[in-house]
This record gives C-alpha cells, sequence and structure tokens, in this order.
C-alpha cells in the first residue's frame, strides 16, 4: 500500500518533510487497513481536498490527513466540521487523543498513536451517513 496512485496525492505527500510523511502515509495505511477489514465501507477513494490527502467512502464522510507549517512538530486527521463526528470522539475517547475544536484529532511528530481508538474513529466516520441518526454514532 506504499504506492500512492493518485499523482496528485503523491506530489502534496513528497512535499511534507520527510519524518511528517512517514507518519502521514502511516495513517494513509490505517485507514485502507479500516476499508479492507470491514466489507460495509466498500471501496475508498484517494483524492485531494482543500489541499490535503482526502479519503471518502460512498457512505461515509471525508477523512482528511495533513500538516501545516505553523505547527511543523504536529499532523493530523481532518473530519467534517459540521459533523458529529469529532464531538463523539471526544466524548469516547477524551483521554486518548488531543484534538482541535470540532475538526480534528492532532498528534505530535514523536506521539505513539492509540491505533485501535484511531481506526474506530476512521470506521465512524467512513460509515457516517448510515449511523448518524444514532446517539453517540452507536457507539
Amino acid at each position: 500500500m506504499d504506492r500512492v496512485e493518485n499523482p496528485d496525492v503523491a506530489k502534496k505527500l513528497q512535499s511534507y518533510p520527510k519524518e511528517i510523511r512517514l507518519r502521514l502515509m502511516q495513517l494513509r495505511e490505517l485507514i485502507f487497513d479500516v476499508a479492507t477489514n470491514n466489507s460495509d465501507v466498500g471501496e475508498v477513494q484517494e483524492t485531494l481536498k482543500w489541499g490535503e490527502p482526502s479519503y471518502l467512502a460512498d457512505e461515509g464522510s471525508t477523512v482528511r490527513i495533513g500538516w501545516k507549517e505553523s505547527r511543523p512538530e504536529h499532523f493530523a486527521v481532518y473530519f467534517n466540521c459540521n459533523s458529529k463526528l469529532v464531538d463523539t470522539f471526544k466524548e469516547v475517547y477524551s483521554d486518548s487523543f488531543d484534538f482541535e475544536g470540532n475538526r480534528a484529532i492532532v498528534f505530535h511528530k514523536d506521539d505513539k498513536i492509540p491505533t485501535a481508538a484511531l481506526e474506530h474513529c476512521i470506521l465512524l466516520s467512513l460509515r457516517y451517513h448510515r449511523i448518524k441518526h444514532l446517539p453517540l454514532l452507536g457507539v
């Protein structure tokens, strides 16, 4: 899964500092693993949205990954700020993650990522339009 098919995404990932690029590639792999291991998610499309690598399933909400020069030691997983996703993540995983408002889970470049918790958050996003009516998204 190391090979990035979309040339725009590949170019964007190459533009990041090496250490950050490696961490973002881990997140990218995690997103595809979640989709592969959950047959109801379907195919995940990889593209650029808002200038960042983005991942979308047919009945899901976009998951983006990125890094900002203004916070060079950090990278993030972004979710639709108009959804219930990050509010739900805060309710369920407040001890596991650092959040940026209602739009992102933020990591320091040296953080150990709580993989199982992040996989769950990604899965909720990739299924969002089927579960958005449920309290706490059915958690």
